[in-house]
């Protein structure tokens, strides 16, 4: 879809530190203001909603999620982490996406909006991007 910002980050037409890229899915840092910290996960196909993944995308989806969670543990020394879905009401791009976000103990919800392990800069998010990319290598290699 043209006007849709994330396909445009998935095809390559604007920049984004990625962290995961498969045949299905790419995962990448949100620059936006309330979400840095966050990772968001797209389906390279635009899909708007849930209901609308192909069942073919499910599990290569779903599965890049679990990695990326796994991934801010050993990364960035998160304690825990955080998925949470987008949904057609609260989207701010038609794009089916997931937020990864790395949590401390005691973050409670506000873990979401504000997660404790984020950076401030371009140049701090290189070396966030980085260190999630790492700890993706390192289980690729382990398994």
């Amino acid at each position: 879809m043209a006007d849709c910002l994330f396909c445009a980050i998935v095809a390559g037409d604007v920049g984004a530190d990625v962290v995961l890229e498969t045949d299905d899915v790419v995962g990448f840092l949100d620059h936006r203001p309330v979400f840095k910290g966050h990772v968001l996960l797209v389906t390279r196909e635009h899909v708007v909603t849930l209901p609308d993944l192909p069942a073919r995308l499910r599990d290569p989806f779903l599965a890049a999620g679990q990695r990326l969670s796994s991934a801010m543990l050993t990364g960035l020394d998160a304690q825990g982490s955080f998925v949470a879905m987008n949904n057609i009401v609260s989207q701010s791009v038609a794009h089916l996406h997931l937020h990864v976000v790395p949590r401390t103990k005691g973050d409670g919800l506000r873990g979401f909006f504000w997660p404790r392990t984020k950076y401030t800069d371009a140049a701090e998010s290189a070396g966030y991007a980085k260190r999630i990319r790492a700890a993706l290598e390192d289980e690729g290699a382990r398994g």
